[in-house]
C-alpha cells in the first residue's frame, strides 16, 4: 500500500512539474520575437503605396525580442489567397542579427546595404512585389513571417526561392513572428 501511494505521489509530482515547465515555456514564447510595422497594423488594410496600384514599396518592418543566440533573420511575405496557390511577394535572408528594422521601400537589389540577401518572388524577381490580387477576387491576406535563425544560410546559387529557403532553415529556427496586412481590388 505504501509503495502504491509513493508511486502515485511521484506520478503527480512528475505531472505537476511537466505542467509548470510547459506553462512557463509557453508564456515566455508569448513574450518572444515581435514583428510590427509603422505602415499597417496586424490584420489591417495596406496603404495603396504598398501595392501594384500604388508605388509597390515594401512596408516598414521592425522587430525585437529574438533569442540571444540569433545569428541572422529570414523574412517571407506570401499571399495564401492567390488563385494559383501561395504567391510569394518577398524573400529576404541572412539579415544580420544586429538589424531590427527594415525601412519602407527596400531596394530590389539582390544584396542590400546591411548585407542581407534577397531571394526571388513569384514574379521571378529579387525584392518586394506588392499586394496585387486579381480585380474582383475579394480581400487577400499578406503574411510577413520573420524567422530568427541560429546560423547564416549558404546556398550554391543566387536564385533562392521560398522552398529552398524553408528547407535550409529547417532545424535552425529559434523563434518566429508574423504580421498580416490585407488588400483587395474591386
Amino acid at each position: 500500500m505504501h509503495k502504491m501511494i509513493f508511486y502515485l505521489v511521484c506520478v503527480c509530482a512528475f505531472i505537476l512539474c511537466g505542467w509548470y515547465l510547459w506553462r512557463n515555456v509557453s508564456a515566455s514564447r508569448g513574450r518572444g520575437l515581435i514583428l510590427k510595422s509603422k505602415n499597417f497594423i496586424n490584420n489591417d488594410r495596406f496603404d495603396k503605396v504598398h501595392t501594384c496600384d500604388g508605388q509597390d514599396l515594401s512596408p516598414h518592418l521592425a522587430w525585437h525580442g529574438a533569442p540571444a543566440n540569433t545569428k541572422s533573420y529570414a523574412l517571407i511575405c506570401s499571399d495564401p489567397d492567390a488563385p494559383a496557390g501561395i504567391w510569394v511577394h518577398w524573400i529576404l535572408y541572412n539579415i544580420p542579427a544586429n538589424i531590427g528594422e527594415l525601412e519602407q521601400g527596400v531596394s530590389g537589389d539582390r544584396v542590400l546595404e546591411n548585407g542581407a540577401l534577397q531571394g526571388i518572388n513569384s514574379w521571378g524577381r529579387f525584392g518586394y512585389g506588392g499586394a496585387c490580387p486579381p480585380k474582383g477576387h475579394g480581400q487577400h491576406r499578406y503574411y510577413f513571417y520573420l524567422y530568427a535563425l541560429d546560423t547564416m544560410l549558404k546556398f550554391d546559387e543566387d536564385m533562392v526561392d521560398k522552398d529552398m529557403l524553408e528547407r535550409a532553415m529547417q532545424r535552425h529556427v529559434l523563434a518566429t513572428a508574423q504580421i498580416m496586412g490585407t488588400y483587395s481590388r474591386e
